[in-house]
Order: structure tokens, then C-alpha cells, then sequence
């Protein structure tokens, strides 16, 4: 096979290549409503899968996750675009079990790149014992990859990404910054360590953060992806009667990605992002235009953000290597999200 440079086919990257929230919101709360009394959650609450009442306390959820490559190895996106779309039932507490591929795929490539793709996604499904049983594709300009993923958990065990408690805390289990860090890599601005360290946790499952999780009480979950994390906070508030207040200097992100967000390399899912949380944030007088940046910035195969009780987020975080307790439920103040 050919070197190949996947990241020059593409203008957007990863889950950075999301519509914009506010448009999307938009035009969702325009569709008429037909729902299933076993449909337990579905878009309506922007919740990560729907989620489905099979009896016996027994449930099943779907989701569904594909994009352009943020990475140029065929290899590791397929990995990447796996491990991002099987996120979404780990946040919701369950187990994935089966999955379809979704694949979009330029004539102009060789056999061997959509081979390479398809067997980095077939092998982190395996490594989450995920059957991938088939899938779709077509030819296309751009290549895109993902997967349609199903899972099983719990009825009263599901996690959802609303329903926090005043004086919860909030532990986020990943990094932030890999959305600047890709869009690095698309301008060759980037050194090869820290090109490694975000292709290490865009390919790490969200396994064993859920394990480790379903220890404790959870009473809110999500996954941080191509919404933010400030964009998935919005989320967990919600119609809620509380706040989020975030803690920036606890915020773990890659080293170096501040100074990227300073020099404007910067994906335009940011900006998206920016425009939707306006006048949802409060900010301290001391957070920098960087750091707004950076916690804007979409992530693609994010963490897990945990709401439960401080006494087993300590315990929690100290079995997750790159976990930290990020901020707290709080009153409810003028805005959803209060940054400090």
C-alpha cells in the first residue's frame, strides 16, 4: 500500500465535522413526535443512544457514530472511528454487543486502505467484544467511517445525562484537546510525541472508566465529544433545576494545547460550539480566550463525564489514569455553566 495522507481528503476531521449544534437543535425540535412506550430515552433528551424496554428489567441501546479521518494511518482511524461510536453505550452504563459498519469510500484509494480501515474498527470491537456482523457502503469523495453499535444493560441501571444532584461532583476520565491536536496534524504543526499521546487516547475504550463507574452510585453520565465539554455539560443541565460549575485549572488537557489555541490552530466545530453556548457560560474575569478555546474544542472519542457523590469520585479517579474531578453540581445561578 501506497503512503497515504487521509487528512488531506478531508476539510473537517473527526467528530469536529458534527453540524453545528444550534442548527441542529433547531431543526430537530421542528419534527412532529412518535414515540413507542418502550422507547425509554431518544434524541429528544440529546441523550448518546436511545434507549429500549425489553422487559424483565432488561434493555437495549443503539447508537450510531461515523466521520472523516482525523488521522492519516487507515489503520488507526478505523480504530479511532470504533472506539468513538461504541462510546456511546458505555455511556449509558451498558455493554456493547453487536455492530454495523458504515463506510464511505473515494474511488481514488487503493483496496488496501479500506481494508486497513475496516480492520483497525473490526479490531477494537473485538478488543470490547463487540460482534461487527456487517454494514453499508458507498462511493464517496471523502472517505468516512464509523459504526451502528447495540448494546444491553440494566433497566435500573441505565445511566442517563440528566438527573445530577446539588453537590455531586463531576469526573472526567480523558484529556482534553485532541480536536486542536488533529487539526495540527492536518497543518504539520505538531511533534510526534504529542501526535502519539492523541492517537493513544482516541483509540483507548471507554471500558474499563464504565467498570470502574458501575462501582458507584452514578446519577448522570455522557461522553465529551464533538460537542465540548462545555457543549456536553449544557447537556447534563439540561431543563434541570441546577448549574455546572467547571473548575478549569483541575481540567486535564495535552500539553501544548493552549499554545496551539494561541497561535489559531483551531477546528471549526470550536466555533460551532462557541455559538451555541453563548450566553449559557459564565466565565471568571481571570479565564483566558485560550482556555475558552480549549474547553470548546470537540473531542473526538472523549471521555466519560460522571456525576456522582465526592467521597467515590476520590476513589473513582485514583483507579482512572487520566481521571479528574473537574467541577460540582451547584445551585441553580444565571447561566447553566459557571467556569472558574
Amino acid at each position: 500500500m501506497k503512503d497515504v495522507k487521509l487528512t488531506s481528503m478531508v476539510k473537517t476531521s473527526g467528530c469536529a465535522a458534527k453540524l453545528p449544534p444550534k442548527k441542529l437543535e433547531e431543526v430537530l425540535k421542528t419534527l412532529p413526535s412518535y414515540k413507542s412506550p418502550q422507547l425509554l430515552e431518544d434524541f429528544s433528551g440529546n441523550e448518546d443512544a436511545l434507549a429500549y424496554d425489553l422487559g424483565d428489567n432488561r434493555i437495549m441501546v443503539q447508537s450510531v457514530d461515523f466521520f472523516p479521518p482525523m488521522v492519516d494511518d487507515p489503520y488507526t482511524f478505523g480504530q479511532v472511528a470504533a472506539a468513538n461510536a461504541i462510546s456511546d453505550i458505555y455511556a449509558m452504563g451498558c455493554t456493547p454487543s453487536f455492530a454495523l459498519n458504515l463506510l464511505c469510500f473515494p474511488s481514488c484509494l487503493e483496496d488496501e486502505v479500506m481494508r486497513q480501515i475496516l480492520k483497525g474498527g473490526l479490531d477494537k470491537a473485538i478488543e470490547a467484544n463487540c460482534v461487527i456482523a456487517g454494514g453499508h457502503t458507498i462511493s464517496d469523495q471523502t472517505p468516512k467511517y464509523g459504526l451502528c453499535v447495540s448494546g444491553f444493560g440494566e433497566k435500573d441501571r441505565l445511566w442517563k445525562n440528566h438527573g445530577a444532584n446539588i453537590g455531586d461532583v463531576l469526573v472526567l476520565t480523558k484529556k482534553i484537546g485532541v480536536g486542536i491536536i488533529s487539526t495540527a496534524i492536518k497543518a504539520d504543526m505538531v511533534s510526534e510525541d504529542l501526535k502519539q499521546q492523541a492517537i493513544d487516547s482516541m483509540t483507548e475504550l471507554n471500558k474499563k472508566a464504565k467498570e470502574e463507574a458501575q462501582k458507584f452510585d452514578i446519577s448522570c453520565a455522557t461522553d465529551v465529544t464533538g460537542f465540548s465539554l462545555i457543549g456536553h455539560s449544557i447537556e447534563m443541565v439540561g431543563q434541570e433545576n441546577y448549574s455546572i460549575e467547571i473548575n478549569s485549572k483541575n481540567v486535564l488537557m495535552f500539553e501544548g494545547v493552549l499554545e496551539l489555541a494561541r497561535l489559531g490552530i483551531l477546528p471549526g466545530g470550536m466555533y460551532n460550539n462557541r455559538d451555541f453556548s453563548d450566553k449559557k457560560v459564565t466565565y471568571a474575569k481571570d479565564i483566558t480566550t485560550n482556555m475558552i478555546d480549549v474547553l470548546h474544542d470537540p473531542q473526538t472519542s472523549g471521555g466519560l463525564l460522571l456525576a456522582l457523590k465526592e467521597k467515590d469520585a476520590i476513589e473513582l479517579v485514583k483507579n482512572l489514569e487520566n481521571a479528574s474531578i473537574i467541577g460540582r453540581v451547584i445551585e441553580k445561578q444565571e447561566t447553566p455553566i459557571v467556569v472558574i
